[in-house]
């Protein structure tokens, strides 16, 4: 089983890089001894494009092209639905029960994703109904992944 996070933007060097780098490293031990064999980023050029529609479709273009093809896909949105840590850490899972070989998370761009992304999507999730920045967005995704497989671990980081 394979993480993949896949985003539109760079991470710039700084605090906020180095506590989303600190998740990651923490998801891919826990996660070693659960079955996840790779924790990975994709990192995309935002689109140049001047009209926002045309934008979400060259970036939703870009990351479907860079995904695992059969991967299961959940998408940021802030329309997508709101879960609590302990059912993303049973959706999650339930796809590795299934055998499922790649698990991409999709950030899109300043004006979210295209509706190619949104079609292809397993799962549309919301992290609340605010907007946030796309760094901050980065860290509770890996956060909340590490989170997830420290509940499936039986670690006692997840206390509810």
């Amino acid at each position: 089983m394979r993480f993949v996070f896949a985003a539109i933007g760079r991470m710039k060097a700084g605090s906020d890089k180095d506590l989303f780098d600190r998740y990651l490293d923490r998801a891919r031990k826990v996660g070693r001894g659960l079955g996840v064999s790779a924790v990975e980023v994709i990192e995309l050029a935002e689109s140049r494009a001047a009209r926002a529609e045309d934008r979400k479709g060259e970036e939703a273009a870009a990351l479907l092209a860079a995904l695992p093809g059969r991967a299961r896909l959940v998408v940021l949105d802030e329309a997508g639905k709101a879960m609590t840590s302990a059912g993303f850490s049973a959706l999650l899972q339930a796809w590795m029960d299934d055998g499922v070989s790649d698990i991409a998370f999709a950030i899109g761009g300043a004006d979210g994703h295209g509706a190619a992304m949104i079609e292809r999507a397993d799962v549309s999730l919301a992290f609340g109904a605010m907007t946030w920045p796309h760094q901050i967005v980065r860290i509770l995704l890996a956060e909340q992944v590490y989170r997830a497989l420290t509940i499936q671990a039986g670690h006692p980081y997840h206390r509810a």
